[in-house]
């Protein structure tokens, strides 16, 4: 039996307001073919399926169409869980139809535990693993809050709250085992672990407010023969293991994820021991990260355009160049490529605008209004021409607001 772990998918979320929805098609319509082409018979996704509580209709569109396709593949099961970016409601709401097609969703804590272990069964009716589906698990699923309560002691009360979730769902999965242990218990959860490893600006979220909250891994895995995990964007062991895994998010969400290798993880369950493999995903959009002074940067956009590259581009200016003057660059220097920048930035500018005024100032307390401000300022644009550039600020913000997001 062949197991496919994947996660953090987050359908319709958007680069520098850049729709990605090419990619995800992309990679959704690859992971059909290797599912078909490994002979994959469980799919496991942990958590994060879209990127936000309401998805738009295209980011919907895109997730059923997958599952409609996979039910025509030789894959027996599919087990989705909920992630701290998901609407539990949202994700629960079709799980009766779903069941239905051996797609089984757990998309919040559940009132009876055992409804989190899924027996997966094989043509004949036999038990030939058991899930246990562990959704995120929000702070008032697993403890009680208490008067007085110290952070510390939250922290604690937390991350004890979570082991004992664990702990309970993987004595059900075990009664339910028996005396058959070649049937091997599979558990999967949406959190973040001690030492993990993530990268700047890539989008994951601390999952409690004031507490870290890290959860150990090896105490939350005793008891599994695999525990699939999700919502870090980076492939990776949790201490050291094997059988400990974050796939990792089939796309890089941020620049800083540009060089990274993204995976998905197949655990051959031929014998109780898995065989692990790790596959690389296709990059299906090329994201280019570009430092340096303008004129290292202009020598490395046109190296790309002499590879004909398609890539978005994230370009980080390192001497003081006037805004007017870089932006006219660039464009000319764009002219006749297939790329495409997305942002560009001053970090000398942006350090200089974002200089305290006063001690008791930090980023939190400036509107996004002031920093736009400051900018105008350190890139010394005249007086004359602030009050047009504000409005048409105010007006860029309100539109993004405003956005339809249903818009394919």
């Amino acid at each position: 039996m062949k197991i496919l772990h994947t996660s953090d998918w987050h359908l319709g979320r958007s680069l520098y307001d850049k729709r990605r929805y090419n990619e995800f098609e992309a990679f959704l319509k690859w992971l059909i073919q290797f599912i078909t082409d490994e002979k994959i018979d469980v799919l496991l996704v942990a958590g994060d399926v879209f990127d936000t509580t309401t998805p738009s209709n295209r980011a919907q569109e895109l997730y059923y169409h997958f599952l409609g396709q996979i039910t025509k593949t030789a894959c027996r099961h599919v087990v989705i869980i909920g992630g701290n970016h998901d609407s539990p409601t949202f994700l629960d709401a079709p799980k009766n139809i779903l069941s239905a097609l051996n797609i089984r969703v757990v998309g919040a804590k559940t009132d009876i535990l055992e409804d989190e272990v899924i027996p997966l069964n094989n043509t004949e009716g036999e038990t030939e693993a058991i899930v246990c589906a562990v959704p995120f698990l929000r702070d008032r699923d697993v403890r009680i809050a208490e008067e007085g309560e110290q952070p510390d002691d939250k922290s604690l009360n937390l991350q004890k709250g979570i082991a004992n979730h664990y702990r309970e769902i993987v004595q059900i999965a075990r009664n339910l085992q028996g005396d058959k242990k070649h049937i091997p218990i599979i558990g999967m959860g949406h959190l973040f672990t001690s030492n993990a490893t993530t990268s700047k600006d890539d989008g994951v979220r601390e999952l409690y407010i004031g507490t870290i909250a890290h959860i150990d891994g090896d105490t939350i895995a005793e008891g599994f023969d695999y525990l699939a995990l999700g919502h870090l964007h980076m492939a990776q062991k949790v201490s050291n293991s094997d059988i400990i895994r974050y796939s990792g998010s089939p796309l890089a969400m941020s620049f800083t994820e540009a060089d990274h290798t993204k995976k998905l993880i197949v655990a051959d369950f031929t014998n109780i021991t898995p065989v692990i493999t790790e596959y690389s995903i296709p990059c299906f959009q090329k994201l280019v990260r570009i430092t340096g002074n303008l004129d290292s940067v202009s020598a490395r956009i046109n190296e790309l355009k002499i590879e004909n590259s398609t890539a978005w581009l994230e370009v980080e200016i390192t001497d003081p160049t006037p805004a007017t003057i870089l932006t006219s660059h660039i464009d000319e220097l764009m002219a006749g490529s297939k790329m495409e920048i997305l942002r560009i930035k001053n970090k000398i500018l942006i350090d200089r605008a974002l200089t305290k005024t006063d001690d008791t100032e930090t980023l939190e307390t400036l509107s996004d209004s002031d920093v736009f401000s400051r900018c105008l300022i350190a890139n010394e644009v005249p007086d004359e021409e602030r009050e047009s550039l504000m409005e048409t600020y105010r007006e860029a913000i309100s539109s993004l607001h405003n956005i339809d997001t249903n818009a394919l």
